[in-house]
Parts: structure tokens; C-alpha cells; sequence
């Protein structure tokens, strides 16, 4: 059998030749590949990386010139559309504001900073840049074209409305009128956005987002709105209900909204002269004082009586500060106003029922406290001769004094019970008289004074005090033919006839009342004196009518001593 020579499976070696030939091929391969990375790295010379953007155009593998041209087709097919309020819309179009590329150098100081053989880490990584030089346009086109824009062109109902006050609504005041945006646009802003939008070639632009629209100055919610809407909405929800016994007069925002003023800073304030015109309206309205009062007299007749200062009298210059104050603080209130004087009841009879009542013409006094007749007489007034009449009018006690001497140019006269009521002018006792009533005071008459049976004055002085009303008038027809001593004894005239007046008939039959044992009245109004006075132990000196002496008193001519009319007749 032939045998076969077993083949060794070792493996031959290459040899020093087969290893050259094998790394001159690697190396080969090494330098192919190098020589074409450094070859397509040469083409970057000319053209710019991969995933390279300029100014939003993707320019990757492009040349300086592809770029170019890119741009100016780009330019040349250009326009920007302005989205506006109210959904319009308008074109500005390149071709029309002279849009035209402008190449200085910058691509290809870019293109030129471009490292060739780094062209493959721009395969992963991208590059942006930004040239702002590359394209520009005609500015007087351009003024000519946003100068002739629509959007610039509005009417006055278009603009912006600052936020604002309502007018006054009765029951709910002020309210803010919310600010309303308009179309009106800032053309300089709106100039300016329209450039950089066309410099950036965008293809729209939303004016309202770019802020070109002129927005109200005032915002609904500005502050200084808002506090003045609360200070005048404070002022009108003020109510003052003023007490005038059963009349009421409310003050209500109605009438305070007419008060409310704003100065030329915008400051909210309240009108003085407004606030004291009202008041000087309500004194006008619900003042007594110096007014004619309807009074019905002891014998049943009506009679007016003019003259004199005794009622309600508003301070209207005291109640004007609080009634502003009140305002000015919100402070609703029911109140009296502030008062100069008082009256002693609101309503018809603001005297009352606590008066004395003086008949000039039948020279008979009455003294009522709280409705009841306390005491009545005959007494003597003024010399109506010599013009010293006293005069009509209601009035209020001042003070009374006890032991006081009555002064005048050519007379010192003491006297126990002194109650002025008019200036110097008062209701007195009078010793040195026997009789009262009648004509005396025609021709004997005092200074001016009421002169009293010395009972009757005591007794009117223990039961009266400052501030009691003293109604003095004339009566026609009341006329007394008869005296009386002050004890309720009567004497008639000389050629008297019998009297003709139930005044006259009273009078001449009742007796005068006697002092009461009722504790003497210390009321006083606010403006009076003290109601009762400390007994004197010295007596007191008054100057009483120092001035009678020298010219004509109240109701009489100077001329020729007769008696005019007067008040009350």
C-alpha cells in the first residue's frame, strides 16, 4: 500500500516580502483616505459647512455667490404683512420701499474663517450667524410707504380712552369707567418695528405684540382713580337728617354730589361755598328769629308781631365747618344744626308756653309758665310824649338781678327786681307809682322800661328765667280807660268812658295776682345769661337808656315827639 506523506498544518511565513507588501497596502489605504478628507476640507474653502444658517437661510455647501443670490431673490420676492387690531391686515412689499441687497465683505470674512480640515465635526454640530449689513432700503421710500399706512389714519372715537369717572348715579355714586384700548398707533414705535422686521426679512408682524399701539394713560386700576372714586363715593353716602321739631330736611348725595369738585391737581374736595350756601338756605328756611310771629293774644285776638330777635338763629358759620367735616368723613348723623340762639319750641310757637305777654296798648302784662296764668297787671311803658315808647317786638329775657339801680344822664333809681329784656330796656318794680295802666304812659311814662307793681315784679322775677320769651305789641282797639294802684284796685280816668276792650274789662275787675310760692326758673337758651342772679347784698348800678335824654327812642319822631307806627301795629 503506497503511503501519502502527511501534510503539516503550520502555517507558512509571509516573509519579510509579505509583510512589506501588506502595510504598504494599510498605509495606502491610510493615505487614500486622508488625501480625501484633505480634499473634501479643500472644498470648504469654497463653500460654507453643513448645518450652517445665516440670518435664517440655511446656506449649508453654498458658495458666497449661491448665498448672494439666494439673498437677492429672496429681496426681490419680499414683503411683510402687519397683522392689526380688529383683524386687518396691510403689505409693505421690498420692491416698493427700494429693499435691495448690500454685500460688504462679511460672507466672505466668514467663509474665509471657516477651517477646512474641521469640516467633519460640522456634520453633527450646526453654526448660526447673524449679519445685519446684508440688505437695505431707500428711507425716503420707506417714510413714504409707513407715512401712507392705514392703520395710521383713525378717527377720534379710535384712540385710546384713559379710564375715567361715571357722573353721579342717585343711590349708587361713582364708578370707574374702564379704560378702552384703541387702533391709535405710536408712529414712531411703529417705524421702528416695521425696520427691523424688514432688515430681518420676516414675513409678519403683529403690531399689537410689538407694542406700537398708543395704550390709555390712565389703566382702570390706577391708583390715583381708584382712591378718588372712594373719597367722592364717601362724601355722597353721607346722609345728615336735621331735626327741625316735627320737619325734617335730609342731606343726601343728591345734593353733596353737586359739592364735589376736583382741583387742577386731580385732588378731590368738597366745595365750601356750596356747603355754605345750604346752610345759609336752611337758616333762611328754619330761622324765627326776626321773623313776623302770628300770636294769639290773652283776650283771644291774633295779632303779628314784628320786630325783635328772639328764636332759632343757625350759627352758620359754626354748623357750615361741621356739616363739611361730617362730609368730609363719611359720618352720617340725625342732628340739630349749631345754634346762635334758641327758641324755646319748633313749630307755629317757637315762644312756647312759658312767655310773657306785654299789651302796649292796654298796658296790661301777663306772665304764663308752662301754660298757666301766673300773674297779669296793669303797668306803665315808655313816655310816649317825649319819644321814649317802648318798643314792640319779641325778645328774650337777658338775665334778672336783684337790687340793681337804674342810671340814666339825669337819674339814679334803685330797684329790687331788675329783669332787662331788650338792651337797657326791662321789666322793673316801680315804688314811687301809685297807680298803673291807662293813658299814663302817654304823658308819665319811664325811659322805656316796663314798670311793675312791686308785687307783680316779684312775682314775675321768682318764676321767670334768662332766656323766657317777652312778646311786647300793639293792639287796636284795646285801649284802657282805667288805672289800677297795683292791688287790683281800679280808678277811672278823668272824662273816662267805660272801657271797650276785654282786655279793658279785665283789667278794670281782676285784681292783679299774687306772688307764687313756685321756685324761680333757671332755664336759659345758650346765648342767655345766666337764668337767675345771687341775691345783692349792695345794690347793683345800671345804666338804663343813658341816651334817651338826647334824642327821640324807638317809635317816635325826634322832630316832633308823636308817636309813629311801630313795630306790631
Amino acid at each position: 500500500m503506497e503511503k501519502h506523506e502527511q501534510r503539516s498544518r503550520k502555517k507558512k511565513s509571509l516573509g519579510v516580502s509579505g509583510l512589506a507588501l501588506v502595510g504598504g497596502g494599510i498605509m495606502a489605504a491610510a493615505l487614500i483616505a486622508a488625501f480625501a478628507y484633505i480634499q473634501v476640507g479643500r472644498s470648504y474653502q469654497k463653500v460654507f459647512f453643513p448645518k450652517t444658517v445665516i440670518n435664517g437661510m440655511d446656506v449649508s455647501k453654498k458658495s458666497v455667490m449661491e448665498v448672494k443670490k439666494m439673498i437677492a431673490l429672496t429681496i426681490d420676492d419680499y414683503k411683510l404683512t402687519l397683522q392689526e387690531r380688529g383683524g386687518t391686515t396691510e403689505e409693505i412689499k421690498g420692491m416698493d420701499i427700494g429693499l435691495e441687497a448690500v454685500f460688504d465683505g462679511k460672507l466672505e470674512s466668514l467663509l474665509g474663517e471657516q477651517k477646512p480640515l474641521s469640516w467633519a465635526k460640522h456634520l453633527r454640530k450646526p453654526q448660526s450667524f447673524e449679519i445685519g449689513t446684508m440688505i437695505q432700503y431707500d428711507q425716503n421710500k420707506f417714510d413714504t410707504v409707513v407715512n401712507g399706512l392705514s392703520c395710521l389714519k383713525i378717527d377720534e372715537e379710535d384712540k385710546a380712552q384713559n379710564a375715567s369717572i361715571s357722573d353721579y348715579v342717585s343711590g349708587q355714586g361713582y364708578q370707574i369707567k374702564p379704560a378702552k384700548d384703541g387702533k391709535e398707533l405710536n408712529p414712531e414705535k411703529l417705524k421702528s418695528e416695521i425696520s427691523n422686521a424688514v432688515m430681518d426679512l420676516k414675513p409678519e408682524l403683529n403690531l399689537d405684540e410689538v407694542g406700537a399701539y398708543i395704550s390709555p394713560k390712565v389703566p382702570t386700576n390706577d391708583p390715583g382713580l381708584v382712591s378718588k372714586v372712594q373719597t367722592m363715593n364717601k362724601y355722597v353716602n353721607t346722609t345728615i337728617t336735621y331735626n327741625f321739631g316735627d320737619e325734617k330736611k335730609v342731606l343726601s348725595g343728591d345734593t353733596i354730589s353737586k359739592w364735589v369738585k376736583t382741583d387742577d391737581s386731580g385732588q378731590v374736595y368738597l366745595d365750601s361755598k356750596s356747603v355754605s350756601d345750604y346752610v345759609k338756605e336752611l337758616a333762611s328756611t328754619y330761622d324765627t328769629a326776626y321773623k313776623a310771629k302770628n300770636f294769639t293774644t290773652s283776650t283771644g285776638q291774633n295779632v303779628k308781631i314784628t320786630g325783635g330777635s328772639y328764636g332759632f338763629k343757625i350759627n352758620q358759620s359754626a354748623e357750615a365747618d361741621e356739616l363739611a367735616e361730617l362730609i368730609r368723613t363719611g359720618n352720617s348723623q340725625v342732628r340739630e344744626p349749631v345754634y346762635k340762639q334758641r327758641g324755646a319750641s319748633r313749630g307755629a310757637k317757637d315762644y312756647g308756653n312759658t312767655y310773657v305777654e306785654i299789651n302796649l296798648t292796654a298796658q296790661h302784662i301777663y306772665y304764663y309758665k308752662d301754660g298757666k296764668l301766673i300773674v297779669e297787671s296793669d303797668f306803665v311803658s315808655g313816655n310816649e310824649s317825649k319819644g321814649w315808647s317802648t318798643p314792640a317786638g319779641a325778645y328774650a329775657l337777658t338775665y334778672k338781678e336783684r337790687n340793681a339801680t337804674l342810671k340814666g344822664e339825669n337819674y339814679r333809681t334803685p330797684v329790687d327786681y331788675w329783669m332787662p329784656f331788650n338792651g337797657n330796656i326791662g321789666l322793673h318794680d316801680a315804688k314811687w307809682r301809685s297807680t298803673f295802666g291807662g293813658s299814663i304812659y302817654k304823658t308819665s311814662g319811664s325811659h322805656g322800661c316796663i314798670n311793675l307793681p312791686p308785687a307783680v315784679a316779684k312775682t314775675i322775677f321768682e318764676n321767670i328765667g334768662a332766656g323766657i320769651p317777652v312778646l311786647c305789641y300793639h293792639l287796636p282797639g284795646t285801649e284802657s280807660l282805667t288805672t289800677s294802684n297795683g292791688t287790683g284796685k281800679k280808678e277811672e280816668t278823668k272824662g273816662a268812658q267805660q272801657p271797650t276792650t276785654q282786655a279793658g274789662t279785665q283789667a278794670a275787675t281782676q285784681p292783679a295776682t299774687q306772688p307764687t310760692t313756685a321756685a324761680p326758673t333757671t332755664a336759659a337758651p345758650t346765648t342767655a345769661a345766666p337764668t337767675t342772679a345771687p341775691a345783692a347784698t349792695t345794690p347793683t348800678t345800671v345804666s338804663a337808656h343813658p341816651s334817651f335824654d338826647q334824642e327821640a327812642g324807638p317809635g317816635a319822631s325826634k322832630s316832633t315827639g308823636k308817636n309813629k307806627s311801630g313795630p306790631g301795629m
